[in-house]
């Protein structure tokens, strides 16, 4: 199977429940991050905010992941996390029971945070 060209191409090849889930998710992301722009990114539906990677997410097997990439996400956030948490930066939920949004907005202003002090720099 070709690469998906664009997140809508990406969500519609999911199972209804996983493209629910990430269309929510998706969603909430982009009412948490005005101004952010999507595309695709290692085969997955990614957001970028000026230029700079925020924040990616996609669907597996028997779960669907969101990719954060921050130590910082993780060490401001840790123990609202941990039941999510299944390696360095992998933050997995099912589509049955999706993450909260209200943890999402968090995950996503720490990232917001993190990119403008970077920029600061």
């Amino acid at each position: 199977m070709a690469a998906p060209a664009s997140v809508e191409e990406y969500l519609v090849a999911l199972p209804e429940r996983q493209r629910v889930a990430l269309g929510m998710l998706r969603k909430t992301i982009k009412a948490a991050a005005p101004g952010v722009t999507e595309a695709i990114s290692y085969g997955m539906p990614a957001f970028k905010l000026n230029g700079r990677f925020l924040v990616s997410y996609a669907a597996f097997r028997n779960h669907c992941s969101l990719f954060p990439a921050s130590e910082a996400v993780r060490e401001a956030l840790g123990e609202e996390l941990k039941p999510y948490f299944t390696g360095k930066g992998t933050i997995r939920f099912s589509a049955d029971e999706p993450l909260p949004g209200a943890l999402v907005k968090r995950i996503v202003q720490v990232r917001i945070e993190e990119i403008a002090a970077r920029s600061r720099r």
